[in-house]
């Protein structure tokens, strides 16, 4: 029996612009299990991050509104609670790792005092345990000599150790749930490696759901158990991993993992997307993919629901199974 701890139903996050509604998110639906990983891959503007700022009310309002849906953390609605009720939640049992620690961290407090904060307000730790914690969290990440660290401010850390003082920021409550937004951007490929196996350790040791927010298929490879593919504010595919690199069935799908260079591709160029994600404002009417897609027909002028393509594999393309008869990509 599986232990769903996040599970979100239709959810909707539209921004009120002067050029029109923007629809962020749109009609997204999964779930994430603990002590799994669900990872969410897509171009930029598709959605991903909008989903996670949703589910932990940090939509700027206005412009922005949650539409429609639901979000259950455990038996809450999330969209239903307070603005207090939401920041009891955030930080403890829910957790976010953003994109950019420079930016997230604050420049004039030591990391320490920043991660000893979250313990204090939390857990109503006193001064001296809460510092006592943050040291012990710089530990756990694998930061060297965290004693010394802890009193260091952000600029006099690398980006990896930046890194780091976030993951350890964002557990020291020990959350249910961690959201990890593009943790590995700009960093390089060892530095990388490293943070993916802080995160999976950390996953092991505390039980808890990782929901992957990537552009990097090949960590989604390494690191989910469940992967969404989103477009345009829609999940256009949804599998557990091993079927989505081994069989995937949207033509996007395919056009994300053709364009992954590989160590055996004789190709002399990267096979890429023709076209860019269309304006927001105004979404085609029927499959948002179609005026990019080399499968498209008559019919993909209408609206296209999520199809069940067997074994919990989702794909909104009406036109799947002739799409996977095609020549593997």
């Amino acid at each position: 029996m599986t232990n769903t701890i996040l599970r979100v139903n239709d959810l909707k996050t539209y921004f009120d612009t002067e050029s029109g509604v923007v629809r962020a998110v749109d009609g997204v639906s999964f779930e994430v299990e603990a002590g799994r990983t669900l990872g969410i891959v897509g171009e930029s503007g598709c959605g991903k991050s909008m989903t996670a700022y949703s589910i932990l009310g940090l939509i700027p309002q206005p412009p922005g509104r949650i539409a429609g849906g639901e979000v259950f953390f455990e038996d809450r609605d999330l969209l239903k609670l307070s603005p207090r009720q939401i920041r009891a939640i955030r930080g403890n049992d829910i957790a976010m790792i953003f994109q950019e620690p420079m930016t997230s961290l604050n420049p004039v407090f030591t990391v320490g005092e920043q991660i000893a904060e979250a313990v204090r307000l939390h857990r109503g730790a006193d001064r001296k345990d809460a510092w006592r914690r943050a040291v012990e969290l710089l530990g756990l990440v694998d930061i060297p000599l965290p004693e010394e660290r802890a009193e260091s401010y952000p600029h006099e850390l690398s980006g990896g150790m930046r890194q780091r003082a976030m993951i350890a920021m964002a557990i020291s409550c020990d959350p249910k749930l961690l959201i990890a937004d593009e943790p590995t951007t700009a960093l390089d490929v060892t530095i990388q490696a490293q943070i993916l196996d802080v995160l999976r350790r950390l996953q092991e040791e505390l039980g808890m759901g990782l929901m992957l927010i990537t552009h990097d298929l090949g960590i989604v490879a390494e690191m989910a158990h469940e992967v969404l593919v989103m477009y345009a504010g829609q999940v256009v595919e949804r599998a557990d991993v091993k079927t989505l690199f081994g069989s995937p069935s949207h033509p996007y799908t395919r056009g994300l993992l053709a364009s992954v260079p590989t160590m055996s591709s004789d190709a002399e160029e990267l096979s890429t997307i023709e076209g860019t994600v269309p304006d927001p404002v105004g979404f085609p009417a029927g499959c948002r993919f179609a005026p990019r897609c080399d499968f498209a027909v008559e019919a993909c002028g209408r609206p296209q629901a999520l199809e069940d393509a067997g074994s919990r594999h989702l794909v909104r393309c009406g036109e799947w199974q002739r799409v996977v008869q095609a020549e593997t990509v």
